[in-house]
């Protein structure tokens, strides 16, 4: 039995030795891989999960996918010819083999993120379902290798609400992706856990007496809070549902944080604020749309052919065109992943100093950006501003006061993210977990409590 944190930013692993979550080191990767998948061309995903199941399932699946196949097949027969390699990669080398050619190939990053997206089409869940079970394909074999035996039974995380505008329609859209790709992949059991909850599991094994802990969970999709009741007789129950006094959540996360800073940080240099030479602002649509990577809809509109049209024509019209110009480069060569990446690494660097210089010189010849945590707090004062009404609104549902805040999440490792709990919280004690690790443990403990 495993707890799998199939996390939105990143996917990590723990099993229960001497009574205690350890997180597995998976490979090359290290305890934490990049939750992101980068293959030849799109068509190949169905080809390359179908090797990999059992023969009785092939049979199946051929059956099911017969179009899907052929297409894939003929994918991988190009590739071939042409030189390129045909296997799937995963995390940073994912990310790799994006930036090495932005126009070739096919790179997801988070798709955790689209899951309960509305209005997705039958072949677009098909597809996410396939990436997602790719993602989880890799995962248990790297877990297998580590354990050197076969794992079948997991919990795997999951947000409070996902990305979607249906509310539960939209959550149990996405669960029932997930459940299917876990199930495909060789998982006998599967079981869900609020990631949040599973935080706060993990921080209950410290507790010596009955606390009331709001957990703030900041991660990479979305932020979680839970007001949960705890301490040693609450983690000896099987049944915790009086427990878990109250919920709240929405798609603000770190993903939200990379965007902000990218739009508001990076996009200026490209021509956002400008102005037309008719004295008009700049329009600001194709901006947004460029930088919104967890927005299926958005990208689409970007990428299209209309919009290329759409953008040479403001290159006329624009005061400043060379600015322009940048964005229509990045629109034909796909670079929005590679744009949002910068303002990622940026908003990590800042939590160690206090500037970052971005180098986008593969862009334009000598464009170099600097930002600092001042930026940060200025493009993600929407964001923040969010965090604190998910925070109230728990509290509020609660209709109690915590005794401490425990804060997890990758985000929350940011100076202004700190400050800014810090003022929310000035007369509650504030305890920061691991920022990746805690969700992972707290699920593990929960596998076993049900599994054993």
């Amino acid at each position: 039995m495993i707890g799998f944190d199939y996390g939105t930013s990143n996917c990590a692993v723990g099993v229960m030795e001497n009574n205690s979550p350890k997180l597995l080191s998976l490979g090359d990767h290290g305890r934490y891989i990049s939750s992101s998948l980068y293959a030849p061309s799109r068509d190949v995903i169905v080809n390359l999960l179908h090797k990999n199941l059992s023969e009785s399932e092939q049979l199946n699946f051929q059956l099911q996918r017969k179009n899907q196949l052929q297409k894939g097949k003929n994918s991988i027969r190009e590739l071939t010819l042409d030189g390129y390699p045909t296997d799937l990669s995963f995390g940073q080398q994912a990310l790799n083999n994006y930036l090495q050619e932005p126009d070739e190939g096919y790179y997801i990053k988070s798709p955790k993120s689209f899951l309960g997206a509305s209005g997705l089409l039958p072949q677009q869940i098909e597809l996410f379902e396939d990436i997602v079970a790719a993602m989880m394909s890799n995962v248990k074999s790297l877990t297998e290798t580590a354990l050197g035996r076969s794992v079948s039974q997991t919990v795997i995380g999951r947000p409070i609400n996902f990305q979607g505008l249906r509310g539960e329609e939209s959550n149990q859209q996405a669960i029932k992706i997930l459940t299917n790709a876990a199930k495909r992949v060789g998982f006998k059991d599967v079981e869900f856990q609020f990631e949040p909850v599973a935080a706060g599991f993990e921080y209950e094994a410290s507790l010596t007496s009955e606390t009331k802990v709001l957990v703030v969970d900041i991660g990479g999709g979305t932020t979680d809070c839970s007001m949960l009741l705890m301490g040693p007789k609450q983690a000896l129950l099987t049944d915790r549902a009086r427990d878990l006094l109250s919920h709240s959540g929405e798609r603000v996360g770190g993903n939200d944080f990379d965007i902000a800073f990218a739009l508001k940080g990076i996009m200026p240099s490209f021509g956002l604020n400008s102005l037309l030479k008719s004295g008009k602002p700049m329009p600001s649509n194709s901006y947004w749309q460029a930088m919104a990577i967890n927005n299926i809809n958005h990208q689409t509109e970007f990428y299209s052919a209309a919009n290329t049209r759409f953008l040479e024509q403001l290159i006329r019209d624009s005061e400043n065109p060379e600015l322009l110009t940048r964005l229509l480069t990045v629109q034909q060569q796909k670079l929005s992943y590679r744009v949002v990446n910068a303002a990622e690494q940026s908003k990590i660097g800042l939590t160690e100093t206090s500037e970052q210089k971005i180098d986008l010189s593969d862009i334009d010849n000598g464009l170099n950006i600097k930002l600092n945590n001042e930026d940060f707090e200025v493009a993600c004062k929407r964001e923040l501003n969010a965090i604190a009404v998910l925070m109230t609104d728990a509290i509020t549902q609660a209709n109690c006061q915590p005794d401490v805040v425990f804060v997890t999440g990758g985000s929350a490792k940011s100076p202004v993210l700190n400050t800014f709990l810090q003022k929310q919280f000035q007369d509650i004690p504030i305890v920061i977990g691991d920022h990746f690790g805690s969700v992972t443990a707290g699920l593990t403990r929960w596998a076993k409590t049900i599994y054993a």
